[in-house]
């Protein structure tokens, strides 16, 4: 294969196909554990917990039972994985090239932020209509409620407010992680490493990276379950942030935190699996792995 040259046009093309990768097939594989999540955040009586969750779900529905919701759930996220993979390698080089070489060293950490909050603006786009039909297959007692363009577009809202911080959380903080494990834990610089000692590194920074991702989210991952649960009359013709405000309200300062303990479990070993199998893809393209050379941040 002809050597990928950063920040190429192919290159951007490559880290979105990984993106790809990374997140289509990791979220279809948590289905069962996101189901059960998302039934306690409707109805936090719903199951005892995980373990019991996982064994009433198998033992009354089987395997289909478990992965109710699995396809819309690959599909939308393997687009949303295109884009927050290949929009934020272009954006922290687009962002850096305005900055200049020298500013975007300096204040790489911004640089990380701004790109991967601009990426996932774009990728929700592409992911929350099939959210919203992934939800409303998880959680409803019923027919599926969802309406037109906009009953598919009604969470776009929420999914924003808990999608772009989770992952300015997840590309800042491994960024960060991956350099500081080889500058403070690690003896050498990451060059001087093999490639599978330097996924090693990927796979640890991606599960503490992951942990923070999920805590920082899980409010409006709630509200958003709970948004797209909601039925038309439910909604009575309010709009989406008269809903939004009225499901805080009802939630309380307690209740919105409810499956924090599954969802830690879910996007700690979620965010691990992604990066791991990104920077597996990379790899095995010629590329190098992310992360853990932040002074050549701005550098074409």
């Amino acid at each position: 294969m002809a050597k990928i040259e950063i920040n190429s046009e192919k290159y951007f093309v490559y880290c979105g196909v990984g993106g790809i990768l990374a997140c289509g097939n990791t979220h279809f594989m948590m289905t069962p554990i996101d189901m059960l999540k998302c039934r306690l955040q409707v109805n936090n009586r719903a199951h005892k917990g995980i373990v019991d969750g996982l064994y009433r779900v198998g033992k009354e529905q089987g395997v289909r039972g478990l992965f109710v919701g699995g396809l819309p759930t690959y599909i939308g996220y393997s687009l949303q994985g295109m884009g927050k993979y290949g929009f934020y390698e272009l954006f922290k080089y687009k962002y850096g090239e305005m900055a200049g070489a020298e500013n975007a060293r300096r204040y790489k950490t911004s640089l990380y932020l701004a790109a991967s909050a601009t990426a996932e603006f774009l990728a929700d786009i592409m992911l929350c209509p099939f959210e919203a039909i992934k939800v409303q297959r998880q959680t409803a007692a019923t027919e599926i409620t969802i309406t037109g363009f906009s009953g598919l577009y009604r969470g776009i809202v929420p999914l924003w407010f808990r999608q772009i911080p989770y992952t300015m959380v997840k590309f800042a903080s491994f960024e960060n992680i991956v350099e500081g494990i080889y500058k403070h834990a690690l003896s050498k610089p990451k060059e001087q490493y093999s490639k599978g000692a330097q996924l090693g590194v990927t796979f640890a920074a991606g599960y503490m990276a992951g942990i923070l991702c999920a805590i920082v989210s899980h409010p409006a991952d709630t509200v958003v379950s709970k948004l797209n649960n909601m039925s038309k009359a439910a909604a009575g013709g309010a709009s989406n942030m008269a809903l939004i405000g009225r499901i805080i309200t009802e939630l309380g300062p307690v209740r919105i935190w409810t499956g924090l303990g599954p969802r830690i479990f879910m996007i700690g070993t979620l965010t691990a699996a992604q990066w791991f199998i990104y920077d597996s893809f990379k790899v095995r393209t010629g590329l190098p792995t992310t992360g853990g050379d932040g002074s050549k941040v701005g550098k074409a």
